[in-house]
């Protein structure tokens, strides 16, 4: 993932950034009204990392959580509410993948590594409603930080299965709400906004279904299991 972002950077500031002097003495000022029409949208391409945040019943070995790089693909719309705030909405599809380790002391017998290993693939439909809080613009580059709330609808969820963890099924529910904070960067080309910026989301809801037997290694003893996220975007306008 490392690469692929210094790769995106290299060729923007080679083919735009050098040719329109962005960070020269005098730029040249790209797109000087782009950001004031009222409304404008554009997309965005990224990647992300999902953890879970799990809280429990009682004091016990930690369940390991082993996090995967995901993408992320989606639209942006931006509504401008005065000068230095905007209104936005991104909805976009994100996938990511998660593995719970659980510790051989949850098991009355010794466990297999089957029953030891949960993988979580999750598909999202994310709808997040934030708010944009620009800066004066400095050239062509103008820094901004974001915030707000989101729901996100999980396509992989198997909350309608009958079957649970006794038959390798890991549920949880398909809704749940998030807060966001974040921040990133407006950068002015000859020809469109190219804004990477990084995102933290933290969920507000337990996420967790439980299994039948309440009793259960895999669900008994948690409190609460709730998701923790890092996106970072490459919006285009």
């Amino acid at each position: 993932m490392k690469k692929i972002v210094v790769l995106i950077l290299l060729a923007l500031s080679t083919q735009g950034f050098a040719q329109n002097k962005l960070f020269g003495k005098d730029p040249i000022i790209n797109l000087e009204n782009f950001q004031k029409q009222k409304l404008y949208f554009g997309f965005y391409l990224g990647f992300n990392s999902y953890d879970f945040k799990v809280d429990y019943k009682t004091v016990s070995e930690d369940i390991q959580v082993k996090k995967n790089t995901g993408f992320n693909v989606g639209l942006v719309a931006d509504l401008r509410l005065q000068e230095y705030i905007n209104l936005r909405f991104e909805p976009g599809l994100y996938y990511t993948k998660r593995d719970l380790g659980y510790p051989s002391s949850y098991f009355e017998s010794t466990p297999t590594y089957s029953d030891r290993l949960r993988e979580v693939n999750s598909t999202y439909i994310h709808f997040p409603l934030l708010l944009k809080f620009s800066s004066l613009r400095t050239g062509n580059v103008r820094p901004y930080i974001l915030g707000g709330l989101s729901a996100t609808l999980n396509l992989s969820s198997n909350a309608k299965s009958i079957d649970d963890n006794y038959e390798q099924i890991f549920r949880v529910k398909s809704w749940t709400t998030n807060y966001e904070l974040g921040f990133g960067i407006d950068i002015f080309s000859e020809y469109f906004i190219f804004s990477p910026s990084i995102r933290g989301v933290f969920g507000l809801t337990d996420e967790l279904i439980r299994d039948k037997n309440p009793d259960s290694p895999w669900t008994g003893n948690i409190e609460s299991l709730k998701s923790r996220a890092v996106f970072i975007n490459f919006t285009f306008h």
